[in-house]
Formats: C-alpha cells, sequence, structure tokens
C-alpha cells in the first residue's frame, strides 16, 4: 500500500522547564479549530488531502471484506426486530411511545388521546431527516408542551452538537417561530405552556447559560435567569419529581451546586439550595413536603438525606451509607419509593413503603450478573403498578408489569431476535484478575458453550475507564456475530469506571490515571493464564476516553493484541489538556489534572499519554476513526497520532485512519443502516486479522 506522509514541522513550546517537541502541532489549528468543527472549508487543505488519502487507503484494505461486510450487515439486521414499538406510557391526557419500522432509519414518536382508537405520529424521524437535506441528522430533545398542543424539538444537521431548536403546532403540524440557534439540545417546559427553558452553546461550545423563552417573542428577548462564571461547570435545568421546583445544576465532575425555584412563580429568582464545596457532589428532588439529597458528603459512595421545605437547615438521614455499596438515586410513587444499589459490580432494585419505612429487594432474574431496571408506567403516581426489566450479555430483555403489593408479575414486552437466540447456548461468567497493587479486577465474559478453554481463542476486550461510567452488562445481539465466529467477548471493568464507587473511580483519574491502564493489563494477563486466550489473541475495543485507555496499553504491551479499534479516540491528551479554549478543556482538569497550571500534572499526562509515549517497536493491526465534526475528541488528535505511529513502528502491519469528511458526529453517522455498516467494517476489521473469513 502506498501510504502517504503528512508534512513534518517541528514545534517547541517550552512548560514547567520541559521543552514539548511536536512535529504535527500545526495540525491542531490551535487559533480556528472550532470554527472548522462548524464550517469544515476551513480546515487546513494539506490536512484535508491527507485525511482523504487516509480513507482511501482504509477503502483499499476493506476490499477484500466487502461480501464478509454485507454478511454481516445482513446477519446484525436480522438480530433486530426492525418493526417495534415500545410499551405506551400513560401522560394526563395522552399515551406516549416510540416506533421503528422495516424500512426506516429513525424513530417514530406517536401518541393516542385516552378514551380514543386514533393514533397520531407527531414526529416521524425519517421524514424530518429527509426534509431537513442533510446525511446527518441528530435529534436532541423533543418535547411536548405540558397542554399537549406544541412540540420543541432539537436538532444537529452536521455532528458538531450545535443544536437548533424549533417550535411546532401538533395540531396544524407547521413551524411557529422563528429557530433558536446554537443550543446544547436541551428543551424543559413551563407548567404554564407559555415558555421553556433551554441553554445556549458559548464561543467555546460550552453551557454556561439558562434562557427562558416565552412563545410570541423574539428569541433576543429571551430572558436570562442563570449564568455559570467557573469555565469548568455547565449547567442544565430539570423538573421536581412532584413538579413543584425546577432545579438548575451547575457541575464539573468533581462538584455539585443547585439553585430552585418554583414551578409556579411569576418571577424566576433561584434560590442557592447548598453552596458548592470542592469535591461534594449532591442532587435535589422533591415529594411531598420533603427535599431529597443524593450526596457524596460524609458518604463516599452516597447516601439519602432529607428535609422539609420549610426548614433546609434541619437534614436528617433517610438512605443511610454503605460500605463499598453505591446508594442509587430514588423514583417516587404515593406509597411507594424506588431505589437501587450497586456493590460488587452488581446491581439490585429495592422497594419502600413510604408509610412503614419497610423495604424488599426485587428479584427479577435468577441470573446473578446482569442489568435490572424499575420505572414508572404512568404519570399518575397513585398506583401499585410499575415495570420492572432484565437482559444480561448473552439474555434478551424483558419487561414485566408488577404489582408492588400482590407481587404479581406479568411479561409485556421481550426483546425479539428474529433470526433466533437462545441463552442456554451461551455461558456468562464473572471473574476477577489481581491488579499490580492487589485490587481485584471484575472481567465481565460471554461465550459460547462449545467454546473451549484451552488457550487457543481469540478475544475481544471492551473497556472505558473514565468519568465514573460503568460499562453495562446488557444484552446486545449484534456481538453474537463475533462470539457464534468463536471470539470471546469481555469487559474489563477497570478503574476510573464507577463499577465499585467512588474509590474505584478516584483510584483511576488523575495521578491515579495508570492505575486503569495496569488493570486492563492485569485483566489481560489473567484471561491468558486462565486459557481464555493467549498471548497476542486479544483485540482491544474501545473509544473516546477508552480510546486514552487502548493507546496507552497498546505503548506498554503491543505483543498482547492481534488487532485493536480505537473509535474516535482521546489520544493527544496532553495537547487537548493544554489549550483551555477548546470545549471540553476546562472540566476535564479534576478527571486528567491541569497541566499548563500544575506541573506535576504535566509530567504525569506527559508519561501516559498515547501520541506522546509512541516509540519505535511492533504495534499491531489499528482501525481508528474520526469525524472533523466531532466537537469532543478532535480529528487532530487521530490524525497526529497515525501521522507519529506510521514514523515510529518497526512492524509491517496496517494501521488504519478513517475519518469521516460528511457530516458525522463523536457517535458516528445518524441513522440505523449507517450505524449497522460502520459495526460490520468493525466486525470485519477484527474478523480479517483473525484470520476467520466465514
Amino acid at each position: 500500500m502506498n501510504i502517504t506522509k503528512l508534512r513534518k514541522e517541528r514545534t517547541i513550546k517550552k512548560y514547567h522547564g520541559y521543552e514539548l517537541k511536536d512535529d504535527y502541532a500545526y495540525v491542531d489549528q490551535p487559533h480556528n479549530i472550532i470554527e472548522v468543527l462548524l464550517d469544515p472549508k476551513k480546515i487546513l487543505p494539506e490536512v484535508r488531502k491527507y485525511l482523504e488519502d487516509n480513507n482511501k487507503l482504509t477503502e483499499e484494505y476493506f476490499s477484500d471484506t466487502k461480501n464478509l461486510q454485507k454478511k454481516l450487515f445482513s446477519e446484525i439486521k436480522s438480530k433486530i426486530k426492525l418493526e417495534d414499538e415500545s410499551l405506551k406510557f400513560r401522560d394526563d391526557r395522552y399515551f406516549y411511545w416510540t416506533k421503528t419500522v422495516e424500512k426506516g432509519n429513525y424513530t417514530k414518536y406517536l401518541r393516542q388521546k385516552i378514551g380514543t382508537t386514533d393514533v397520531e405520529t407527531y414526529f416521524d424521524g425519517d421524514k424530518e431527516k429527509e426534509i431537513s437535506g442533510s446525511k446527518y441528522f441528530g435529534l436532541g430533545a423533543i418535547s411536548v408542551s405540558r397542554d399537549d398542543k406544541l412540540m420543541a424539538y432539537a436538532v444537529d444537521l452536521k455532528g458538531s452538537e450545535y443544536y437548533d431548536i424549533f417550535l411546532r403546532s401538533l395540531s396544524t403540524n407547521k413551524i411557529v417561530e422563528e429557530k433558536i440557534e446554537s443550543t446544547s439540545g436541551s428543551i424543559t417546559w413551563s407548567l404554564d405552556s407559555k415558555s421553556f427553558f433551554y441553554t445556549p452553546l458559548d464561543k467555546y461550545h460550552r453551557s454556561k447559560k439558562i434562557y427562558n423563552h416565552v412563545l410570541g417573542t423574539k428569541s433576543n428577548e429571551d430572558k436570562l435567569i442563570f449564568e455559570e462564571k467557573d469555565d469548568s461547570f455547565s449547567v442544565g435545568i430539570s423538573l421536581t419529581s412532584d413538579e413543584k421546583f425546577f432545579i438548575i445544576t451547575t457541575s464539573d465532575s468533581n462538584t455539585t451546586e443547585e439553585y430552585f425555584f418554583s414551578s409556579d412563580s411569576n418571577k424566576i429568582k433561584p434560590e442557592l439550595f447548598k453552596t458548592r464545596e470542592k469535591g461534594i457532589k449532591y442532587s435535589i428532588d422533591s415529594w411531598k413536603k420533603w427535599w431529597y439529597i443524593h450526596t457524596n458528603q460524609d458518604a463516599l459512595d452516597y447516601q439519602i438525606l432529607r428535609c422539609e421545605h420549610q426548614n433546609i437547615k434541619k437534614i436528617s438521614v433517610f438512605i443511610p451509607a454503605k460500605s463499598e455499596t453505591i446508594i442509587g438515586g430514588l423514583d417516587f410513587l404515593d406509597d411507594y419509593i424506588l431505589r437501587s444499589e450497586k456493590s460488587d459490580a452488581i446491581s439490585k432494585l429495592f422497594v419502600r413503603n413510604i408509610n412503614t419505612n419497610e423495604e424488599e429487594e426485587l428479584k427479577i432474574s435468577k441470573e446473578v450478573v446482569g442489568s435490572p431496571g424499575a420505572g414508572l408506567m404512568q404519570k399518575n403516581t397513585n398506583t401499585k403498578k410499575i415495570r420492572i426489566s432484565w437482559d444480561s450479555l448473552a439474555t434478551p430483555g424483558k419487561v414485566y408489569e408488577y404489582d408492588i403489593l400482590t407481587k404479581e408479575k406479568k411479561l409485556v414486552k421481550e426483546i425479539e431476535v428474529p433470526s433466533g437466540h437462545n441463552p442456554e447456548n451461551y455461558i456468562v461468567e464473572r471473574i476477577k484478575a489481581t491488579a499490580h497493587d492487589g485490587r481485584l479486577i471484575p472481567i465481565t465474559l460471554v461465550r459460547r458453550k462449545d467454546t473451549k478453554l484451552d488457550g487457543k481463542s481469540k478475544l475481544l476486550l471492551y473497556a472505558y475507564g473514565c468519568y465514573k461510567h460503568s460499562v453495562p452488562v446488557s444484552f446486545s445481539p449484534s456481538k453474537f456475530c463475533l462470539v457464534d465466529r468463536g471470539i470471546i467477548f469481555g469487559i474489563a471493568h477497570v478503574r476510573g469506571g464507577g463499577e465499585l464507587g467512588e474509590k474505584w473511580y478516584l483510584e483511576g483519574k488523575l495521578l491515579n490515571k495508570k492505575n486503569t491502564f495496569k488493570d486492563y493489563i492485569s485483566c489481560a494477563e489473567h484471561l491468558i493464564k486462565k486459557k481464555y486466550t493467549y498471548k497476542g489473541g486479544l483485540a482491544f475495543y474501545g473509544g473516546s476516553a477508552g480510546g486514552t485507555t487502548g493507546g496507552s496499553v497498546i505503548n506498554m504491551n503491543p505483543e498482547l493484541f492481534f488487532a485493536a479499534l480505537l473509535l474516535v479516540p482521546y489520544v493527544d491528551c496532553l495537547t487537548t489538556a493544554l489549550n483551555d479554549k477548546l470545549p471540553l478543556t476546562p472540566g476535564e482538569y479534576e478527571v486528567f489534572g491541569n497541566p499548563k497550571k500544575y506541573k506535576e500534572y504535566f509530567e504525569y499526562i506527559k508519561s501516559y499519554a498515547p501520541y506522546n509515549n509512541l516509540r519505535k517497536t511492533n504495534y499491531p493491526p489499528m482501525l481508528i476513526t474520526s469525524s472533523i465534526f466531532d466537537n469532543r475528541v478532535l480529528y487532530s488528535e487521530p490524525t497526529k497520532y497515525i501521522s507519529k505511529l506510521r514514523d515510529l513502528k518497526t512492524d509491517d502491519n496496517t494501521q488504519l485512519l478513517k475519518c469521516k469528511l460528511e457530516a458525522s458526529g463523536h457517535g458516528g453517522s445518524s441513522g440505523r443502516d449507517n450505524a449497522i455498516s460502520e459495526l460490520a467494517e468493525e466486525y470485519s476489521f477484527i474478523l480479517k486479522n483473525a484470520k476467520i473469513k466465514d
């Protein structure tokens, strides 16, 4: 293959007494890269040419897998029930639900007036996409007014997450006002349906303000109700469970502050609930006469406190903290409270009688490892019935209607796999690897029963390990395209994630970030030792901040892998963290540290950042993806990374960069078929390098 080289231009910048040398710093376009998100014509012509050449190279590489990709596309699609409907939610005057159709790519939103048989499609994603004329169609919030007469919805037509808000009459299906441009995509209606709240994006693509838009007025007349001055904080607004208050939340990844105001107030004057305190996170909700506070104050893995509306200083413990147990939030009925807990990376659900304070666990399945769920089925909370659900890596989701009083459980929906799926053919396991410091790292695995543990199998090991995100152990039919071909699928629940609580997260962030990568290596070595796979038999799979994990572990131990997929990977961490004008950088300081201000963080990030630690060694075949519209991980990061990788690598393997030059977002292209096509290509890359042809 004829691989184009990117021009080198040595740049040297000094930080904390160090010289930071970079041959490709010009690719970052530090002065106008945000403008590229809005207008891709502003990308450097030579960089665009390089990306185009790489896309051609990738297309050439995949030329011998086209039939396999078509087969995988058909397989994945055959595992999805294309014509499907969600369960109905009963609101005040209407049932609301969603639907997908066989020949569509986008969701349809439906409603039915209670007491009638007439079904109305009030938003058709496929039709709206066609009307837009865009190749990308990203839907933010879609929200119907409280009187059910108007619909506000937010659309992104590029993938850069600048959402325009439109207002439409549901009786005439016509747009009734000028659009509100460049927002975060969130919409919260007032109770009187005369206005809604939204958050515009500033010039750095950050959510710092909340506005109230009154229907019938120009958007330039909208009233500012809240503004956050700290660059690292973002804002949002929501309604409490009892609909008595609106809550304004301003937070970074480490600290929260909340304000409230009455939902029926004519004059909006947010009142502070509790002053922000570094490291303290809390959220408030209202039910009946009480404020319920979900907080990590004096409770590493959270507790729930409460106080009366009239006396927010007199707080008592409602759900106490438990050792190594994550206390989740609450859902309310008139007589019951639903809540969740997680310990040892296993989730549990509980229902509590408000009147007696008696509580019991909701046991949905005999499977040990899976994802339980519970939710309300109607707006009227004077009920004893809820919906509960369960799925696992091998078991498709099931939803039941559950009577809290009688404990009767009725199956109301089951995820269908049209091409067939028998959970009995698979084994789901939870094993643990010992980390370098003695911590036990959970690994969740699924494999066919006839896949032998003889040390000869290929194994795809997914990981994320950031932002306290817990990787769900839930059902996804597409992965069985790999599992049924003998590849074991695994999730390494590494530190930096939230599976084992706040301490688990803290041990994988800031100056502990390397634990994330070391945990993954420990998991890989344990799986080799237990003969699930062998050295050189693993494929890394991950994206975004998971790409940091992938890039780092491949630098550390490239010999473990036969292939790696880094999807929109955050690989040039140091450069991004040194530029506080980028959209996410200030908010990342509590996760990765501020290397511009502090020498200690500069040295630490530099010691693991995938781009800075590429070296002369053999690297496995790699597929790296990006998009020039991605505001979360800018296209410059994987572009620089692949260029430097090719400069240094000593192998003959193929490392690919595929960058979308047409509208596409951080999560890829929009639409069901496009998503399936991308997945089929990713799987074909794994299978090709696993030397599995069928």
